[in-house]
């Protein structure tokens, strides 16, 4: 499963990939595995990613719209 809208909040805040990996503490690679859906992204990872950029788990991943 891809997720649009973690990229799109990404890039909404001038974050690259790398940087957005690093405050997450994981590789980029291990981004780059969640964006295409071969590994699960884990709660703790979701849960951060929504005090970054302090919108909804559901809106992350797609369940509905901010």
């Amino acid at each position: 499963m891809k997720y649009p809208n973690i990229e799109a909040e990404r890039a909404r805040l001038g974050m690259n990939r790398t940087n957005l990996a690093k405050s997450l503490n994981v590789s980029r690679e291990t981004y780059q595995n969640w964006q295409r859906g071969r590994t699960e992204i884990p709660c703790s990872k979701i849960i951060a990613m929504t005090e970054i950029f302090h919108v909804s788990s559901d809106y992350l991943l797609g369940i509905k719209s901010a």
